[in-house]
């Protein structure tokens, strides 16, 4: 077969299949033109969806900045004039902090600002006396996608077992937060408050223990200084 047959052949066979398709087209441009339209649509949705996440995102993390100012507010100077910004006493700090931390944390409780929120809460419920709401706050912080935010709950949820004499569950949790600590809540973090806890039960020697694992773990930091003050025989 000569070149200039092998062209002709080639020509023709575009040309049948283009107009197969332009055939094809014609005959089924209505279900074409949906998928489309359908594909075109899913793609808007997709957009709106991520604008709208970004959006609440960044009105949760603003409403959390801003609870958090209030929670850092200082206290007024006893004797001096009040200024804006200050708060009489820490139990008014907390109680306002508190009653933004639970509207955040009610209205984005799924973000992760809202996580933060409840752990927040938590706090704030437990310096004003209100155990059972602060526990309760605290378990859904517990629950929190993010670790570092997730062990904070449980550090503060052991601490508050050990205060309501659930000793048992607060010394599991001091545990399982040594074996799987996070940048928030170390494990020697976890040891020292589980060497306390005991040290207050009157077990001193299962808590002398502890501070001995811990300043031998941490010879150079802060934690192992502090175990290593524990050991120190009281004068």
């Amino acid at each position: 077969m000569d070149t200039q047959t092998r062209h002709a052949l080639k020509k023709d066979s575009f040309v049948e299949a283009a107009a197969s398709s332009v055939s094809w087209l014609s005959g089924h441009s209505t279900g074409v033109l949906r998928w489309v339209i359908s594909g075109v649509v899913v793609i808007l949705l997709a957009v709106a969806g991520i604008i709208s996440w970004n959006m609440r995102t960044a009105a949760a993390d603003n409403a959390l900045g801003a609870a958090l100012d209030v929670y850092d507010a200082p206290l007024a100077v006893p004797g001096a004039p009040p200024e804006a910004g200050t708060y009489t006493a820490a139990s008014d700090r907390a109680k306002e902090a508190n009653r933004e931390f639970v509207a955040i944390a009610a209205e984005y409780g799924w973000l992760s600002a809202g996580s933060k929120a409840h752990y927040f809460a938590g706090v704030t419920y437990e310096e004003l006396g209100q155990t059972g709401s602060a526990e309760s706050e605290l378990k859904k912080a517990e629950d929190a996608v993010d670790r570092n935010v997730s062990n904070l709950a449980k550090l503060a949820l052991a601490g508050l077992y050990h205060q309501t004499g659930r000793d048992d569950r607060a010394i599991e949790i001091y545990n399982a937060l040594a074996a799987k600590p996070s940048d928030t809540v170390s494990t020697a973090v976890a040891q020292l408050d589980l060497a306390d806890l005991y040290a207050a039960s009157g077990k001193q020697d299962q808590a002398r223990a502890i501070w001995a694992k811990v300043k031998d773990a941490d010879k150079d930091g802060a934690a192992g200084s502090i175990a290593a003050q524990k050991l120190e025989p009281k004068q």
